[in-house]
């Protein structure tokens, strides 16, 4: 079991690490630079971005657990099928949000209160990457049908170009160029859509066969497509109240000025680096779970949820122990403006609990994601982010000022975790039938 688990996640580990990575190098690229409002503006239209674009993240990981379970049946149909209805709908979204693009970055910069510089750079920063919504939307869909079909290195090597690509291109518009946030954006435009077709001629490559199994009678299926939308629609409001802590966060945070909003979108990418990485064995549950699941091989699917879990905890409490060592020399990293530095290590505390804290939720919801069982999901993400997220940080903020916000942030993590443990046995661990390995 470890060795299929470590055949998945290590190339979900490089292939999700090169995704804060590149957040990493933007940071301190953009961080250097000479105004810290335009630190600020990458903040904001990043998580404008979030919202509009993990909002949508259902593509993958609903796409991924039902990919899965027809793995494990061998239905080869549903499997072409499954990866065809994905496109549709990410493509019609992404259209749609271009269409759309004016109302969402008003609405935005309305919500957000940030200075003047900081709004004028987010709207330059969004107005070019709002065209990559098609493209990164099908992709999302075309990652996570590979991880359902129980191929990691598709997605690795995808991930790790497209990032690659984009690193050089935004070191080439700010370096060398003299671009600010409008360099990140351009860089991110031209590596999405080159991505995008490195992903095709991959699909091409190993699976053109399934084409054969297309059936156009069957994209609009009614039944298939009320299955997939069941466990999206969850997924979906899991994920948005997911976006909305975090664009909280740093709403909060530009609300408190220009200086705190630097400092804590640089701890923030701390928290990415340490996610994106746990996540690596949150993917391998997608694709193992689903497949047990599919194949009704009840031992392995218990076997897989505990292994996958051990794995991710262990790599958590690393984390953990590389910041509370790092956390200095990594805030240096970013920036060499002082007053951010000394800003970021009053609250650096928060941020090294954060991997080992957050690591239980993070596998869980691969375990639960691979198993189609969403309901779950979004049940424990309302409760954390209603009854936790938010009162802890009203009265947080009023007795520790900044540090109630980072508290809010850590027991929202926790009691996610917690809730979804709960729902463990019963929802994704079946009761023994008659026979010993099978339910």
């Amino acid at each position: 079991m470890n060795k299929k688990i470590l055949a998945l996640a290590i190339p979900n580990i490089i292939s999700n690490l090169s995704v804060p990575l590149l957040g990493v190098v933007d940071t301190a690229l953009v961080g250097h630079l000479d105004e810290v409002y335009y630190l600020g503006a990458l903040a904001v239209g990043g998580m404008i971005f979030n919202f509009l674009f993990w909002g949508f993240g259902f593509l993958r990981m609903g796409t991924t657990g039902l990919t899965a379970q027809e793995y494990g049946a061998r239905d080869r149909g549903s499997m072409m099928m499954t990866l065809a209805r994905v496109q549709v709908i990410a493509w019609g979204i992404g259209i749609l949000l271009i269409l759309l693009q004016t109302p969402i970055i008003l609405f935005s910069l309305w919500i957000v209160e940030s200075s003047s510089e900081v709004a004028a750079y987010t709207r330059e920063y969004y107005d070019i990457r709002i065209w990559t919504a098609p493209a990164i939307l099908a992709l999302y869909g075309l990652q996570g049908w590979f991880l359902g079909m129980q191929n990691a290195t598709y997605p690795m090597i995808i991930t790790i170009v497209h990032n690659l690509l984009n690193l050089v291109l935004n070191i080439f518009f700010i370096q060398v160029l003299d671009m600010h946030v409008n360099g990140v954006a351009w860089g991110t435009f031209i590596s999405t859509w080159l991505a995008l077709g490195l992903g095709c001629w991959l699909f091409l490559k190993r699976y053109r066969r399934y084409l054969g199994h297309y059936l156009q009678s069957e994209l609009l299926n009614t039944d298939k497509l009320k299955r997939y939308f069941a466990v999206n629609r969850d997924i979906f409001i899991r994920t948005i109240c997911l976006i909305f802590c975090f664009s909280f966060f740093t709403a909060m945070s530009a609300k408190q000025g220009d200086l705190v909003l630097a400092a804590n979108t640089i701890l923030l990418q701390l928290w990415m680096v340490a996610s994106y990485g746990i996540d690596g064995f949150a993917y391998a549950a997608e694709s193992l779970i689903g497949k047990f699941k599919g194949s009704r091989n009840r031992e392995k699917l218990i076997a897989a949820v505990k292994w996958n879990m051990i794995w991710g905890v262990g790599l958590g409490f690393a984390g953990t122990t590389i910041y509370f060592l790092a956390g200095e020399h990594l805030l240096s990293f970013f920036t060499n403006n002082r007053e951010v530095i000394d800003l970021g290590l009053l609250v650096l505390f928060w941020t090294v609990l954060a991997p080992l804290i957050s690591s239980i939720c993070y596998i869980l919801d691969g375990v639960f994601i691979g198993a189609t069982e969403t309901g779950p999901m979004r049940n424990t993400m309302l409760v954390a982010t209603f009854l936790v997220f938010l009162p802890v940080y009203y009265f947080g903020t009023i007795w520790f000022d900044i540090h109630g916000l980072w508290l809010a942030m850590v027991l929202f993590m926790a009691s996610r975790g917690a809730a979804l443990v709960f729902y463990l046995p019963g929802r994704i661990i079946p009761p023994k039938s008659a026979e010993n390995s099978h339910v």
